[in-house]
């Protein structure tokens, strides 16, 4: 017998894929420069030069079974300890190469992170909005999850709400800052305070609540601010990071698990990490991009485009009259629906080949998301489809 849940995974993609491709359809159909697609983030900047200069040499110096032999399955040595210094040299995180292991992308590490901290029927909260394929890898770990609510306008984190909402079978709690889809960077003030909460928590259910970090956008931020760095703010945390969106790379799928020092059961979870890992069939992450990334670990995206098209579309959408919480990081907009139903909106949206996401899906009805990792040009172009719709 086939699998049923697997199958409705597997033939049911999620609406920003579906969106995507309809775009894709559309643009063969009418021609791509009358598609404003917002739907995918998909990096529109290129790799830094680093990386490719990265990529031929390591295949100039090295011979052929290093570059695509095995490496070991927690990573290469040398990619573990580039990525150490980084972290040390930014945010004197006291990581060792012990610490971390390398994936295939940040998902690979959030479904074996999330796996290793819980047990089946365990509970994880996540905060909307929330990328959605967390569901997806909470499931698979066997636990449940529950969601705070949106905390509007600001889209900051309803610490109140979250406090009443852990249980003593809350095992972890996902963060994703800066916030796919609403491009805020969790302040600072409400990480201590939360990470005040976990504390008192764990002592009162005697078992440590562990803070998952996905951070695949922490280098894209703007105008002088950065995301906080959580092991710092709260020990027990594990972080997710990937190269997809610092680096454009989201097709050789990079990334890394970091377990700090400072967590409970430090050594037994970076295991755990692994066995999740081999369990899902990981053997290595690609040899070739490890030791690339070993080469550009310190390398950092140019964000002048990202950040013209931010307030390009910001300044542009809010003097028409729609409303959002100004995006500080990533390269998202989430947008207050006009009428209320964002999935109604999408639609008279899409009959004017403009795509965008529905909030539904990221557990916040009544807005849509746009990704702005695109051409100046189609912003430009799209900007009076956006009037149209808002007068209609």
């Amino acid at each position: 017998m086939i699998n049923e849940n697997a199958c409705a995974l597997g033939s049911n993609r999620s609406v920003i894929r579906e969106l995507f491709e309809y775009g894709r359809r559309r643009a063969a159909e009418v021609g791509p420069e009358n598609v404003f697609d917002y739907s995918l983030g998909n990096p529109s900047i290129p790799a830094p030069p680093q990386v490719n200069d990265a990529i031929r040499a390591v295949l100039a110096e090295l011979d052929s079974l290093t570059v695509h032999g095995y490496t070991s399955a927690v990573g290469d040595f040398d990619t573990r300890r580039a990525v150490a210094e980084d972290l040390n040299a930014r945010f004197s995180a006291g990581a060792k190469p012990e610490d971390l292991f390398i994936t295939c992308g940040a998902a690979p590490g959030l479904t074996a992170a999330l796996q290793a901290v819980t047990r089946p029927g365990e509970r994880v909260l996540v905060v909307a909005p929330y990328f959605p394929e967390y569901a997806v890898f909470i499931a698979a770990a066997g636990a449940q999850m529950d969601v705070v609510p949106a905390c509007k306008p600001t889209f900051q984190i309803d610490l109140k709400r979250m406090e009443s909402m852990i249980a003593p079978d809350t095992a972890a709690v996902i963060l994703n800052s800066p916030n796919n889809p609403s491009g805020v960077i969790y302040a600072r003030a409400v990480l201590e305070r939360l990470a005040e909460i976990l504390e008192a928590k764990s002592r009162q259910f005697g078992h440590p609540i562990y803070i998952i970090s996905d951070e695949p956008y922490r280098e894209l931020t703007y105008g002088g601010l950065t995301a906080p760095w959580l092991p710092h703010i709260y020990g027990n945390t594990v972080v997710c990071y990937s190269w997809s969106k610092s680096l454009s790379l989201p097709g050789e799928r990079i990334g890394y698990v970091y377990v700090p020092g400072s967590a409970a059961d430090q050594e037994k979870l970076i295991a755990a990490v692994a066995g999740a890992a081999r369990a899902a069939g990981h053997v290595c992450a690609p040899s070739l991009m490890q030791k690339v990334i070993a080469r550009c670990a310190g390398v950092r995206p140019d964000l002048e485009a990202y950040d013209e098209n931010r307030r390009m579309l910001y300044d542009s959408l809010t003097a028409m009259g729609y409303e959002m919480a100004e995006p500080d990081g990533a390269f998202y907009l989430f947008i207050k629906a006009p009428g209320g139903d964002a999935v109604a909106f999408s639609e008279k949206a899409k009959q004017k080949d403009l795509l965008l996401v529905p909030g539904d899906g990221f557990g916040c009805p009544g807005y849509f998301r746009i990704c702005y990792c695109v051409s100046p040009e189609m912003i430009r172009r799209s900007l009076p489809v956006f009037r149209a719709l808002l007068e209609e």
